[in-house]
């Protein structure tokens, strides 16, 4: 018979802090942006660069020995001599992967829930590649100093672009490329002060300009805005500080959706809009309803632009609401945005004639 020889527990250890920590973040980020998290976020960019700086320190400067011999170490484990110097030789690597770990978590969270259409999604989803990723690169930390400083520069821009607008009490477009560069200057100087600056900062410039780009075609989230709730429907009623809204319940096979995909309005009626943004207590936002119709030629065309102005700190969120008279049937977008012009949520739909059905009253 073969002898079953049990499963060391402490080998999913960081299977188990990876979940909960991803968790963790997950009900606690996003909900609201307080200032207690870019503190926190703060915190681990610097541990970042303190690591960084010494793991550039001992490569010019300590002697220890080479990965091949502290292996070997590792395969005989009989002295605490060998032991220490495996400890030695792969804490900072181990620390190094759960600071970047903890960054790419609560941004991936943060950005997630700031996102409001495709291409933002996907933005985000890189960051939650990188989240994954993580969890294998600690050797590469080890082996190549230009994948830490493009890891550091992409934390301290996106970490930027969160807190600079937050600081400012601003949402202007300025700010976004502001606090790209310097995310990038605090990754360069961190290079320029690193002991024989190993390694190379040009990929982490790359890294930059990529995700300016990217925002120039609107694939980032506008933050640190959060949207709340948007919704169309009829019969639009404002009593009490409260907003009320008649929409159409979606089918319940059609979990995905807060409202039916198909509404149906009388002839001459009104469609109302509504929507519901957190803006952090002391920011600005000047925000746009954009009524969107796809014409005979499929192109998407402007129906009308409502434009309006949000204060932050009100965690429910601050609404605004529009509305278009007699609207042609067909496909329609209520786009959610910036005044210029980045994207805080989509809602799709189809406008047929009739009575509206599954009809219940969302409050805002």
């Amino acid at each position: 018979m073969i002898a079953l020889q049990p499963f060391p527990l402490w080998r999913l250890t960081p299977v188990v802090a990876f979940i909960g920590g991803f968790l963790w973040d997950a009900l606690t980020l996003g909900q609201r942006v307080k200032p207690l998290d870019f503190w926190r976020l703060g915190a681990l960019l610097l541990g970042a660069a303190l690591l960084i700086f010494w793991l550039a320190y001992r490569h010019r400067y300590a002697s220890l020995p080479p990965d091949g011999e502290i292996a070997e170490c590792a395969e005989r484990a009989r002295s605490t001599q060998n032991r220490w110097q495996l400890v030695r030789r792969h804490a900072p690597y181990l620390l190094l992967q759960f600071v970047f770990g903890g960054m790419f978590s609560a941004l991936f969270i943060l950005y997630v829930k700031s996102a409001g259409h495709l291409p933002a999604w996907l933005a985000a989803g890189g960051l939650g590649a990188l989240l994954v990723a993580n969890e294998f690169w600690r050797t590469g930390y080890a082996r190549r100093f230009t994948l830490n400083w493009s890891l550091f520069a992409l934390c301290a821009i996106l970490l930027m672009n969160f807190a600079l607008p937050h600081a400012a009490g601003s949402l202007d477009p300025l700010w976004f490329y502001v606090s790209t560069g310097v995310g990038l200057a605090l990754a360069h100087a961190l290079f320029r002060l690193a002991p024989g600056r190993p390694g190379r900062i040009a990929p982490a410039w790359g890294l930059a300009a990529t995700l300016l780009l990217a925002g120039h075609f609107d694939m980032i989230a506008p933050v640190p805005l959060v949207k709340r709730a948007v919704g169309v429907g009829q019969q639009f009623q404002q009593t009490d500080g409260a907003f009320h809204l008649h929409v159409e319940g979606s089918e319940k096979w059609q979990f995905w959706r807060d409202q039916a995909a198909t509404l149906h309005v009388p002839e001459n009626g009104l469609l109302y809009g509504v929507s519901a943004v957190f803006a952090p207590r002391g920011v600005s936002a000047p925000l746009q309803h954009q009524w969107l119709r796809r014409n005979k030629s499929g192109e998407w065309a402007t129906a009308a632009a409502i434009r309006f102005t949000v204060s932050g700190g009100r965690e429910g969120g601050f609404r605004g609401y529009s509305y278009v008279k007699n609207p042609p049937l067909g496909d329609w977008r209520l786009i959610v945005a910036t005044q210029d012009g980045r994207t805080i949520a989509t809602l799709a739909f189809k406008l047929e004639t009739g009575e509206a059905r599954n009809e219940e009253v969302r409050h805002y």
